[in-house]
């Protein structure tokens, strides 16, 4: 099983935190370092210093990393327009030596929009206009040099694109695509993911979700078993309860609560629910949702103790 980092910076953290916790990562011998996409702090955090930029940060990661991928789960698609971002994303491929993954998704977070200025359309926009970014997107990455690229969507038209500068990784970066949707979320997976993300939810819901993306991949003849499977879950880990006890206090959390909804109790626990969780679902990565980004110890202990029971 693939472990990867998951940072949530909007809820306080600078570009200089971000690096730490990603060299941690890189040193501990975690797959991967992720961030989210997001410009508001959520719930009683202070933000503080303020939002930093996903592709800013990953372009900084990717010359002040070695090893570990980096990617987002998820680029929103209301942030911006899908020709600059298949340059920003292929440039940060490039800077990295072909470590970049690509997470995008339709952007939920209204209030954001509205402090930044972004615009908002209604839930059925944001999936057509989803829908054709990820269409331009993986379009301009694999036009053949010397080739130009034409798009002519509803909301999104480009006429005879040099389709320049190229990722690193022929056809472009991987494409993740996740979420709870139960009809256009599939279909989309089906036609341009290579991993499919189930976020903060129980196996049970996962399971219904894998399950209609494999239908959705059947409908259109594709080999459902090309999509990697994968599961982002909060992480609260201990050598004891009382360890435990105090991470879930430091991240404003209940510890009955995290053990029901995340990764949270002393190693055993965790390495059985994983176990489960991989049993049930199928999936062969877990993204480590980490919260207190000042903890490294805690990204240490489960390098020490837990990664070694699934490699």
């Amino acid at each position: 099983m693939d472990f990867r980092i998951f940072t949530e910076p909007q809820q306080g953290a600078s570009y200089d935190d971000l690096l730490r916790v990603a060299r941690a990562a890189e040193d501990a011998g975690y797959d991967a370092f992720f961030r989210s996409d997001h410009y508001l702090k959520m719930g009683s955090a202070s933000g503080l210093p303020g939002p930093t930029d996903a592709w800013v940060t990953l372009a900084g990661l990717a010359r002040e990393t070695k090893r570990v991928r980096l990617g987002t789960l998820m680029t929103a698609a209301t942030f911006r327009y899908p020709g600059p971002l298949a340059i920003q994303v292929a440039q940060v491929d490039q800077m990295s030596g072909g470590r970049v993954e690509f997470g995008l998704g339709a952007g939920w977070f209204e209030a954001e929009h509205r402090n930044y200025g972004i615009p908002f359309p209604d839930v059925a926009e944001r999936f057509d206009r989803y829908a054709e970014q990820l269409a331009v997107i993986t379009g301009l990455w694999r036009t053949p040099a010397g080739e130009t690229f034409s798009f002519d969507g509803e909301h999104y038209q480009l006429t005879d694109s040099p389709a320049l500068p190229k990722p690193v990784q022929a056809g472009g970066p991987p494409v993740l695509i996740g979420g709870h949707g139960a009809k256009r979320t599939p279909a989309l997976a089906a036609r341009y993911a290579a991993e499919f993300n189930l976020p903060f939810a129980d196996p049970a819901t996962a399971v219904r979700q894998f399950e209609r993306v494999e239908a959705a991949c059947a409908e259109i003849g594709r080999d459902a078993k090309e999509i990697v499977r994968s599961a982002a879950l909060v992480l609260c880990l201990g050598r004891d309860d009382a360890e435990v006890a105090r991470r879930a206090a430091v991240i404003g959390r209940e510890v009955d609560e995290l053990r029901a909804n995340g990764l949270a109790g002393t190693v055993a626990e965790v390495v059985d629910k994983l176990g489960a969780w991989r049993e049930q679902t199928g999936i062969s990565r877990v993204y480590l949702q980490v919260l207190d980004l000042d903890d490294l110890d805690h990204l240490e202990l489960v390098a020490a103790e837990v990664l070694p029971q699934f490699r």
